[in-house]
């Protein structure tokens, strides 16, 4: 059987592991300059064009130096632009959602009723069980930290706890939900890339998720209680615009619950992220009128609202589900919390998926994934060192490409023969490359997650660093469970020839 035939190409000649770093080295020092110039807003084009000439660079030394047909490269490409067509759908799906649920008050009744639960003893790991609520609820971490970030950072600093430690907490928390919500486009991405069942995937890393959320509460409690403040004045004021604008009940729950239910009973992921942003619109309609109007009617005063007529409501579920909402509170935190983009704002992830796919299309059919799959191949002989090599080189990746997304997919393309090859399940692979590509993002001062978090919440990365203790035992926790063997499965229980000797 030809070893290359999983990879439906008559490569001439397979390049040196040496040659197939050369793409990685393109891209690092485009983005490099992309980011420089652009900051957070690489992602915005930047980043897509910097994976698109690095694809170009491959697709030449394949093509010219290799003698590779161009119709080899494509296939490939279009095989892998397929592969994520359901996880765009999904995307597409969260992003309705994310509008939906907001002006729904679903996520506003998390955040005050989670916010209840704050008192200064607690203050710590209440910041980071919050923000972790919140990030669940929405699916991202961006968002949470932007907006119930910054005020728990503002109510740290009052009750005299140290920028780093209130930052770190937000973060722990807020890249746990960003991590295991359905709603994350991260974990989508974790999940599709390594062809892992997004609940499957969901389930599989709370055995790595849940011990390292514990731990990191329990020293944030600890710091708490050995610190204790009395200021909750602006806790308050964030609940107040919030029960001020929306109608705040326990029956907005019932959406969260159903949703549950549907997870729980194994609906498909789509099917329930529809049901999920059809019952929230429904759910908007009788509990949040006044929100419908003034997302219908953006450029007319909140004191206009009386009634909510039919074109109005028609108006205005449409404009949650896909496109920008932004309802005044007079709370410059609250308005950006609750000011959605709807599918549209999934436009720039999904613009970086396919250029991402593109890249891993063009690294496949190269035979340049191959050479370093059989180079880590060399040095991944058991379950711990080749979920150790994965989680290794989803930390490289954040280091070297300065972007999570890319991080996400490019060590899912590496390891996913591999992982098959060695006869792992799917779901050990995404689970590594989440519990390393995803979390450690945040961790890098030049990474976009890194940049824009410090930036957000005014803590330099560095300063917050160590204090993250979530972002920093979750990698450490899957190379553990790995060792020990906890759930570790194998498809193929046979050891390999290549295994044996």
């Amino acid at each position: 059987m030809d070893k290359n035939k999983d990879m439906r190409t008559p490569i001439r000649k397979l390049p040196s592991w040496w040659v197939s770093l050369v793409p990685f080295a393109v891209l690092t020092l485009t983005l490099v300059v992309v980011i420089k110039i652009f900051g957070a807003d690489a992602l915005s084009g930047g980043s897509q064009v910097c994976l698109l000439l690095a694809s170009a660079v491959t697709a030449a030394i394949s093509m010219f130096a290799y003698g590779n047909p161009w119709q080899i490269l494509e296939d490939c490409i279009l095989d892998n632009i397929r592969s994520v067509g359901s996880a765009i759908l999904i995307l597409f799906l969260i992003g309705a959602i994310a509008g939906t649920w907001m002006v729904s008050g679903i996520v506003p009744a998390m955040i005050c009723y989670g916010m209840e639960i704050i008192f200064p003893a607690i203050f710590l790991a209440a910041a980071c069980a919050i923000s972790a609520l919140v990030s669940l609820m929405t699916g991202s971490s961006w968002t949470t930290i932007a907006t119930i970030g910054v005020a728990l950072i503002g109510i740290g600093i009052a009750q005299g706890f140290d920028p780093g430690w209130t930052a770190g907490a937000i973060i722990s928390g807020a890249y746990f939900g960003d991590k295991v919500s359905p709603l994350s486009d991260t974990t989508v991405l974790a999940s599709s890339a390594s062809g892992t069942p997004l609940f499957t995937h969901i389930r599989y890393m709370m055995l790595t998720t849940i011990p390292s959320l514990t731990v990191a509460i329990i020293v944030f409690l600890i710091a708490s209680l050995i610190h204790p403040t009395e200021n909750l004045s602006q806790t308050a004021e964030f609940a107040e615009a919030l029960k001020s604008t929306f109608h705040i009940t326990p029956w907005l729950m019932i959406v969260p619950v159903l949703t549950g239910v549907l997870i729980v009973r194994k609906v498909p992921a789509i099917l329930t992220l529809f049901c999920a942003a059809v019952m929230a619109a429904l759910v908007a309609l009788i509990f949040q009128p006044q929100a419908i109007w003034a997302v219908a009617n953006p450029a007319l005063p909140s004191s206009e609202f009386s009634t909510l007529s039919f074109w109005d409501a028609c108006k205005g579920i449409t404009v949650t589900f896909y496109g920008a909402t932004g309802i005044q509170t007079g709370n410059e935190a609250i308005d950006s919390l609750i000011a959605t983009r709807g599918m549209t704002g999934m436009l720039n992830t999904i613009f970086l998926i396919i250029c991402s796919v593109t890249f891993g299309g063009v690294l496949a059919g190269s035979g340049m994934l191959k050479s370093l799959t059989e180079l880590f191949a060399r040095l991944a002989r058991r379950a711990v060192t080749l979920v150790g090599a994965t989680v290794g080189t989803g930390l490289m990746c954040n280091i070297v490409t300065g972007d999570q997304y890319i991080s996400i997919l490019l060590t899912s393309s590496l390891y996913k023969k591999l992982y098959e090859r060695k006869g792992y399940e799917r779901r050990l692979l995404s689970r590594s490359v989440e519990d390393s590509a995803t979390v450690t993002s945040v961790l890098i001062p030049w990474n976009s997650c890194g940049m824009t978090q410090a930036t957000v919440l005014k803590v330099p990365t560095l300063e917050y660093l160590p204090y993250c203790f979530f972002n920093l035992i979750s990698p450490l926790m899957s190379v553990c469970v790995a060792a020990i063997g906890y759930k570790i499965f194998r498809v193929r229980p046979e050891a390999t020839e290549e295994e044996k000797g």
